[in-house]
């Protein structure tokens, strides 16, 4: 998996009116134009080309790729939040919820590689004008909501250090397998799966008293 999908040929003009689907269908192309082109070398136009609408049909869903981009790091970090939630609402130990999450942070990022690369592995610019502004507000919440499941493991007495830096050092952890097997697929990487759950296993080793 490379991370990055080649542009396919310009796609024939669509009929308006598809609402929603037409801003999914955007969103999709400008992810996969970003990552292809980087931010400076992505235009309206060539995301409008991507999606078949002419530059003034797309300017009817998003005014500049500006706001584009800080739509597909909000929709993003609200799956992410969505997810979490989800895991927090189911019973069981705290230290089982925290490595769901993890799993399934580690999950969406493997589906999403495009959008993961926008919201976590961008450059000043891009961040500037799109990622920072959203990562200080949802990804901030998204982050809390982790940190407060590792403070129940450390009331539970399970928490071998300081709840902050335990938490910071789950989320490196599992941004580290993410982002360095999307963008650097020509590695000989062991079976996905297996490298997951090495590293899962190893951090909760260190982390978590037994």
């Amino acid at each position: 998996m490379s991370g990055v999908t080649r542009p396919s040929r310009r796609s024939a003009r669509k009929p308006k009116g598809e609402g929603h689907s037409r801003r999914a269908e955007i969103l999709a192309a400008a992810e996969q134009i970003f990552v292809e082109h980087g931010y400076e070398g992505a235009t309206i136009r060539k995301i409008a080309n991507q999606v078949g609408l002419s530059s003034t049909a797309l300017y009817m869903h998003f005014s500049d790729k500006q706001a584009i981009l800080h739509e597909i790091c909000r929709e993003s970090f609200e799956a992410l939040i969505a997810l979490n939630q989800a895991v927090i609402d189911e019973a069981g130990e705290p230290e089982a919820r925290i490595r769901r999450m993890m799993e399934a942070y580690v999950a969406f990022g493997f589906a999403n590689p495009n959008a993961y690369r926008l919201v976590y592995l961008t450059r000043p610019l891009e961040a500037r004008d799109g990622a920072e502004s959203v990562a200080q507000q949802l990804g901030l919440e998204l982050f809390q909501s982790f940190e407060a499941v590792v403070e129940d493991v450390e009331r539970a007495g399970r928490l071998r250090g300081d709840v902050r830096a335990t938490t910071q050092a789950l989320w490196a952890g599992g941004h580290g397998v993410v982002s360095l097997m999307i963008t650097k697929p020509y590695f000989d990487w062991v079976d996905r799966e297996t490298l997951v759950k090495t590293l899962m296993d190893a951090l909760f080793m260190g982390l978590l008293k037994p």
